[in-house]
């Protein structure tokens, strides 16, 4: 019974241990519906690149800023209309030539009748008359519509992208141009202008796969005016689309394993074909071995030791898929080839999983016990025409009795901008209160946030990893109390 009383006592420490849940959002800085960006800045000269190598847009601008103001100022905002900033993701912002002193802090605003912004915040406020060179990259997911929507199975199929000439910005903009860069050659409409270009030569300059609009003098041109271009090129890949993925990672200390499971919800958001699926002419592009705008293989490049793969779908195991093991410091390679080729429209939904040795991942603090736990915060499959992803459920389920737990996404680029977390329980078997687990959701992110590690911080007291094996002993013992109990009651029949 003394026994029993101990184990009753460590398992109650240990329940008091585990952190209640919480919830944790990013604020979003409130503004009055009638703000405007105070004209503190002047664009002396901008430049914007636009990548549409990918099924996503990838848009980088680099500008020359200066304080016209009397004061200095560190506050450099950013606009988007209502329209457009629902697609935007991977939001960053640092001084050029000057990245490896970090990105700068951004913020986002809630919701404004006209149009949100993205506020940069200048770490050293620039002086009066200072200027610095600012680099914003961000992506636009679900930015591209299929031109004509519907195609034969082996017609060729044409995107179409729409941006303004003028750089959408909340200052006066004196010098600007923008450079667009193609997947091929292949553009068979694009607008030009007329009397907009400073200087000689057609507009937009061709060179390559890549078009220059510009440059334009627009020192009188008002902030927010918009000049539509519209590009029509050619795309020979799918829009590989994920509308959900959820990733769960499970920590086992007893086990020394990591267990990772993503579950997608993947469609083609490519041109729709225009009439019925052809075996015959699928397997003849097969044999050819030419780019298809068909979903038909994913390769999800994996660390070195990982193991016990499983690809599956709603109907069960799926055999077409190949495993490479790593070797040294070259990381694994999981194959996976869908059921049936993934066309314009079409959806399919799987899940993959592996396993880990912890010790790849997990350290433990110097003093106290504290464990940091760093993982990859996406193990993408790697295309050469990109990933993006409209919604990310991601879970780090801890071992039972994980308290204080923290969390930071570190490296890597394009980065989600709101990031939601959580702190729940999660009762599997032998639990008693239930694991801890940090849940984090996100939208809008591309496959370029891949390389970004995923650090999580959590206490686990020394008594709690003995919480398993007494719940699985006090249960055992209680079996046999029961059993030495019910086999010493008297049933038999006696006479009175």
């Amino acid at each position: 019974m003394r026994l029993l009383a101990a184990a009753a006592l460590l398992l109650t420490s240990c329940a008091q241990a585990i952190s209640s849940n919480s919830t944790h959002s990013p604020t979003a800085r409130a503004l009055p519906n009638d703000f405007s960006p105070p004209q503190v800045f002047k664009n002396l000269n901008l430049l914007k690149h636009i990548n549409l190598e990918k099924g996503y847009v990838r848009e980088t601008v680099n500008v020359l800023i200066e304080n016209i103001d009397q004061q200095p100022q560190s506050k450099y905002y950013v606009p988007f209309s209502n329209a457009l900033i629902g697609k935007v993701g991977g939001f960053e912002a640092w001084e050029k030539n000057a990245e490896k002193n970090g990105k700068f802090e951004v913020e986002t605003t809630q919701f404004l009748p006209q149009s949100q912004y993205f506020i940069i915040n200048i770490p050293k406020p620039l002086e009066p008359s200072s200027r610095l060179t600012l680099s914003i990259s961000y992506y636009l997911l679900s930015a591209l519509a299929p031109l004509p929507p519907a195609i034969e199975q082996n017609d060729k199929q044409y995107f179409t992208y729409t941006f303004s000439a003028y750089a959408p910005s909340a200052y006066l903009t004196a010098m600007q141009r923008t450079k667009v860069k193609f997947p091929v050659a292949d553009i068979p409409e694009y607008t030009t202008t007329n009397g907009l270009k400073t200087g000689p030569g057609p507009d937009p300059e061709k060179q390559g796969t890549t078009f220059t609009y510009g440059p334009y003098n627009t020192k009188d041109v008002a902030p927010g005016t918009v000049e539509p271009i519209t590009v029509r090129y050619e795309f020979t890949r799918p829009i590989i689309t994920a509308t959900l993925l959820e990733r769960d990672l499970e920590v086992s200390h007893w086990g020394g394993n990591l267990a990772t499971e993503d579950r997608y919800w993947l469609q083609n958001n490519g041109a729709h074909l225009a009439k019925q699926f052809s075996r015959v002419a699928w397997s003849m592009k097969t044999l050819q071995n030419s780019p298809s705008v068909a979903i038909s293989a994913l390769r999800i490049g994996l660390k070195p030791g990982a193991v016990d793969p499983y690809f599956t779908d709603e109907i069960g195991n799926v055999s077409t898929s190949r495993f490479t093991p790593g070797q040294g410091t070259r990381g694994a390679m999981l194959d996976i080839r869908p059921r049936y080729p993934v066309f314009g429209g079409w959806k399919y939904s799987f899940r993959i999983g592996w396993n880990d040795a912890l010790s790849s991942f997990l350290r433990k603090a110097k003093s106290g016990d504290t464990y940091v736990l760093k993982v990859p915060f996406l193990d993408s499959p790697k295309m050469p025409e990109g990933v993006q992803y409209e919604k990310i459920d991601l879970r780090v389920i801890l071992p039972e009795g994980a308290r204080d737990v923290k969390f930071e996404l570190a490296g890597g680029v394009g980065l989600p901008n709101d990031v939601q977390s959580e702190i729940t329980l999660s009762k599997s078997f032998m639990d008693t209160v239930g694991r801890t687990v940090l849940n984090l959701a996100m939208e809008n992110v591309a496959d370029e946030a891949r390389d970004a590690q995923l650090i999580v911080t959590y206490n686990y007291p020394f008594f709690a990893s003995f919480r398993k094996p007494l719940t699985i002993f006090a249960g055992m013992l209680s079996v046999f109390i029961a059993t030495w109990a019910i086999g010493n009651i008297d049933v038999s029949i006696k006479k009175r």
